[in-house]
């Protein structure tokens, strides 16, 4: 299948332009979901450059979840709409979504801190519960939440594991949103400037005590009653 809305290219980076072609005919429906490409040498011929440049493009875009290789059989349209990518995905996400996931990756996290932890990572929480004791006095809500949310890190850095590191780390922007806007409206500090300062005294014991247990038990319960707190807001919007 051919399409005339092809048209030599004559510009370089001349990989951006082909795959940008490819893509406009794509999302523009000349293309529909379940079309197979024409051949290399076809679309080589139509955009005016080589065969490599073809294969670049078609490579970025099934990495953008548009088209897929099919052993023996060509190149297909699987999609229409690139995939969203990680950090978008993010950014869109409910924090009562984000939240479920947060949970699992820092009940895991604090059960490796407590089986992985250095001298020097066990000094890292206590600093970081200092300074949260400190910004419950001295601090806003946001200066409070950024405070935690520092003692939090510093628990999934104990563990050592860089992948979920990274994730918590991507995380945080939208944690620190949410956080910040369920303080205000719920007030969650009036009585209690310090919020849930023991619980989060008792992770760091236990996780110098390697009790991974208890540090993955205690974790959960913090963070899934700030969830509850999240769900009924949730609720209460809608």
């Amino acid at each position: 299948m051919t399409s005339p809305g092809l048209a030599p290219l004559s510009r370089s980076p001349l990989v951006d332009q082909a795959t940008q072609r490819l893509r406009e005919q794509i999302t523009g429906g000349h293309w529909p979901v379940g079309t197979r490409l024409p051949g290399e040498t076809t679309l080589a011929r139509k955009l005016g450059v080589g065969r490599s440049t073809v294969r670049e493009a078609i490579r970025a875009l099934s990495g953008a979840g548009l088209l897929a290789a099919r052993q023996g059989s060509g190149v297909y349209v699987i999609a229409t709409e690139p995939a969203e990518d990680w950090p978008a995905r993010l950014r869109r996400a409910a924090v009562v979504d984000l939240y479920e996931v947060r949970t699992m990756v820092e009940v895991q996290s604090a059960r490796i801190a407590a089986a992985r932890r250095t001298e020097e990572d066990l000094e890292a929480m206590d600093r970081a519960l200092e300074e949260r004791r400190r910004a419950a006095v001295e601090a806003d809500d946001a200066g409070f939440v950024d405070a935690d949310i520092a003692l939090h890190t510093a628990v999934v850095a104990a563990g050592h594991n860089p992948l979920l590191a990274g994730l918590f780390a991507d995380f945080v922007p939208v944690l620190r949103r949410g956080l910040t806007d369920l303080m205000a409206l719920v007030d969650l500090r009036a009585h209690d400037p310090a919020l849930g300062d023991d619980s989060h005294a008792a992770l760091v014991e236990a996780i110098r005590a390697g009790d991974s247990e208890a540090s993955g038990r205690i974790i959960e319960r913090e963070l899934s009653d700030t969830l509850r707190l999240f769900q009924r807001e949730a609720r209460h919007a809608g």
